[in-house]
């Protein structure tokens, strides 16, 4: 039987809702969790969490934070206290018992942190433009009969990622997600990581922990529905995970997290639990600001995810965009910025070929006619140079 023969919607979702009654060890990996967020929590949510990592941590006050696969809530309500009342928390989920479980222990949490900044959707997590209990409440009243009938219902669903969407373009500061990417279709990989793309607001950023394997999983494997909603046969393959992200458009892909010992070895592959971050920004026009950075080392050269090669120690022209996103996270703590004497306004800036990394020669930012002396000091003390 091949993955297109498989269903495996319904192959996760009959799985999960077993699960959403009884615990089910075999779902989860050891996860240390911050104990001071738990103690909010309802023992049936934590019960019936499964997850592989802890993205939780990621999270900052007053963040607007996305969870992918949301389950019983549990690191939706972890992330409600870390975001703090400011901060806002959309859970994502198929599975009408995990989504009621949640629900269903949303006021007890609220209660007892002082405030309640959650809210569960129904949906696919590679669709998260349609809200399910929209569409479904359209469905109840439109019910399909005949083809006609099933493209209205097709038409009013792009009608509602249009004008209602679960979760709307450019509005998150993080997406996270606990060992649910690798539930999701083969074919439908790509249009989850164009959907977290699309939601992320420029500068937003991505804390996914999930399953990855050391080599391609055969078909057989992928036949399997056991394989697949127990988080093996649906993994990304560890370097493919990082290659989709780039791909999508993201930056400063890194691996923060890496389980050395396999959770799971099936068949001779390990599959082990990652978490990844990347961000979202790198879009848009490069203008000149007479800029300049030096990679400070260790490495002899490094390059960037648009293709500039830093050499170790020599100032490197870059356009404006470029010099902001590399002295940010994570990359600021590598880099020296070399900004120009005299400033070149925003409407002033022309356009850069960032397509070729090229040295900045000392005089470009300092300008021609530079020809400052520093006089020396007659003495040598802590604070002062001999």
């Amino acid at each position: 039987m091949s993955e297109h023969h498989l269903d495996v919607e319904a192959a996760v979702n009959a799985r999960y809702s077993d699960a959403s009654n009884a615990c089910e060890a075999s779902l989860c990996c050891p996860v240390d969790y911050d104990t001071a967020l738990l103690k909010v929590i309802p023992a049936a949510v934590i019960e019936r969490d499964y997850g592989c990592g802890d993205p939780t941590r990621y999270a900052k006050p007053g963040d607007t934070v996305l969870d992918l696969g949301a389950g019983g809530g549990k690191i939706c309500f972890m992330l409600s206290q870390v975001v703090g009342p400011t901060g806002r928390v959309i859970g994502v989920d198929m599975n009408d018992e995990m989504l009621s479980l949640a629900r269903q222990s949303q006021a007890e949490v609220a209660s007892k942190i002082g405030h309640d900044n959650v809210v569960f959707h129904k949906g696919k997590i590679q669709d998260l433009g349609l809200d399910i209990d929209l569409f479904d409440e359209w469905m109840s009243k439109n019910p399909a009969h005949c083809a006609n009938d099933l493209d209205a219902a097709q038409a009013h669903a792009a009608h509602l990622r249009a004008n209602l969407p679960m979760v709307a373009d450019n509005s998150v500061d993080l997406v996270v997600s606990n060992c649910v990417l690798n539930l999701v279709r083969d074919e439908d990989k790509h249009r989850l990581i164009q959907e977290i793309f699309r939601v992320l607001k420029k500068g937003g950023r991505i804390a996914i922990s999930d399953i990855v394997s050391d080599e391609t999983i055969p078909a057989d494997l992928k036949a399997d529905p056991k394989l697949w909603s127990g988080c093996i046969s649906g993994a990304f393959q560890e370097h493919g995970f990082l290659t989709a992200l780039e791909n999508a458009g993201f930056h400063g892909i890194e691996i923060t997290e890496w389980s050395a010992d396999p959770w799971q070895t099936v068949a001779g592959i390990e599959f082990r639990a990652v978490v990844v971050c990347a961000h979202k920004g790198k879009q848009g026009p490069c203008f000149e600001a007479n800029q300049a950075l030096i990679y400070k080392g260790p490495w002899r050269s490094v390059s960037d995810d648009d293709g500039h090669t830093f050499l170790r120690g020599e100032r490197t022209a870059v356009c404006a965009k470029t010099h902001d996103l590399l002295m940010a996270a994570p990359y600021g703590s590598q880099m020296l910025s070399i900004s120009p004497r005299v400033a070149i306004p925003p409407d002033e800036r022309q356009l850069f070929d960032c397509s070729k990394a090229v040295r900045r020669d000392p005089k470009e930012t300092k300008g021609l006619d530079y020809a400052v002396t520093t006089a020396a000091s007659d003495t040598c003390g802590p604070t002062d140079c001999c």
